[in-house]
């Protein structure tokens, strides 16, 4: 399920990229689970077609889906190397955090910035 919230400074391609993405580092997309069509997501959204491409685009660059043809769109199971590529990101930036003896929630407004303004890249 994807909610997207158009008050939001979040483009809405990258709303549906980021929820899908956790769905499938989280597991609740499981390896090999075919995503709706384009179309179909962007009726059900009612996003552009456009939209949802770029968010598709953008996953498929990421290595979490492979689109298949006319055979559809496919999780892939290079997921589970990405989410600990991610969590060993987040303990060497914890480590760091630590080591200049910042708390946890000076660590965590860093880290919130930082991916925010990533997203715009």
């Amino acid at each position: 399920m994807i909610d997207l919230d158009p008050d939001s400074s979040i483009p809405p391609f990258e709303q549906v990229r980021s929820q899908i993405a956790q769905q499938i580092l989280e597991g609740s997309l499981a390896v090999g689970t075919r995503l709706p069509t384009v179309r179909g997501l962007a009726n059900d959204l009612g996003l552009a077609v456009n939209t949802v491409a770029r968010a598709i685009r953008e996953l498929e660059l990421g290595g979490l889906v492979e689109t298949r043809g006319r055979a559809g769109t496919f999780v892939l199971a290079s997921g589970n190397r990405i989410l600990k590529r991610a969590s060993n990101a987040a303990q060497r930036y914890a480590a760091e955090i630590h080591a200049l003896g910042l708390d946890v929630e000076e660590g965590v407004r860093i880290a919130r910035a930082a991916l925010m303004e990533a997203s715009r890249l």
